[in-house]
């Protein structure tokens, strides 16, 4: 049996996020195709900003969800939208300019099978579970794919798994593509964590829809930050430099703009100072 938590009325209602991070994260991850009709691969940090968007839509998707029960599904939401979106991004990334639609098909899809098996064979009997787990789904294939994009310059399955690194003048090949060296597996967990992690922090009776986007914007450049240190290993180094500037600059103004709507809902908040420990302790 579950108990539903009533959400926090106000703000921004679902389904415009839902329509803003779908579209921002597409556009995003398209951005990133300027590369190849430019000749460079100083565009690959707009697949880390598409996945922002994303990652924001699935904060708020798991908030719908994980209302309607206790905290601990919060983490497992976030598993399972990047264990759908893994599959659906590799499949998808084989047909080219068109691999983010066909992503978002193929996850949806997937998610929509989990979420009638989570909801009808578990018997979980949640109202939004399949359109939560759809959602999530997509969100997960579109942040991967966008990271991918970032930290190799593309979202071609073939230059994920290739590789131009020589080290003693021997090629690496597979070994050292986004893929070969499980790249992949440090972004799943960048994105995972960053879209549950969110509302996981935020909720509780002091919950405000604004300071939990703002934190899940905050935690995606973060993420971004790894992705565009990692990508010095594919890109060019100004392209990984221009990366690296773009996410330090949108982690501080994100930040700060939590740290000020934290302290804007906290009951009161103090500067404290470190401890001073005895001396010969």
């Amino acid at each position: 049996m579950t108990v539903k938590v009533e959400a926090v009325a106000g703000g921004v209602a679902h389904n415009t996020i839902l329509v803003v991070g779908l579209i921002g994260s597409l556009v995003g991850v398209y951005l990133t195709y300027l590369n190849v009709l430019t000749g460079s691969q100083v565009f690959s940090f707009f697949g880390g900003l598409g996945a922002i968007c994303a990652l924001m839509w699935g904060s708020e998707t798991i908030k719908m969800l994980c209302s309607y029960g206790i905290g601990t599904g919060v983490p497992s939401a976030g598993m399972i939208a990047f264990g759908a979106g893994v599959v659906a991004m590799l499949l998808a990334s084989k047909y080219g300019i068109a691999a983010p639609l066909i992503g978002l098909i193929l996850a949806a899809i997937i998610g929509a099978i989990l979420g009638y098996i989570a909801n009808d064979i578990l018997m979980m009997k949640i109202p939004v579970m399949i359109r939560s787990i759809t959602e999530l789904s997509v969100v997960g294939a579109l942040t991967l794919m966008g990271f991918a994009a970032m930290n190799t310059g593309t979202f071609n399955f073939t230059k994920l798994m290739s590789s131009s690194l020589v080290v003693l003048g021997s090629p690496l090949g597979f070994w050292a593509t986004f893929i070969g060296a499980c790249f992949i597996v440090v972004v799943f967990f960048l994105g995972a964590i960053a879209v549950q992690h969110p509302f996981n922090a935020t909720l509780g009776p002091g919950w405000k829809q604004d300071r939990m986007l703002m934190l899940a914007a905050e935690c995606g450049f973060l993420s971004m930050i790894t992705v565009a240190i990692m990508s010095f290993a594919f890109i060019g180094i100004g392209a990984a430099i221009v990366s690296f500037v773009v996410s330090l600059i949108g982690w501080g103004y994100t930040y700060m703009q939590y740290i000020q709507l934290s302290k804007r809902d906290a009951a009161m908040w103090l500067d404290a100072k470190p401890i001073v420990e005895p001396e010969g302790h």
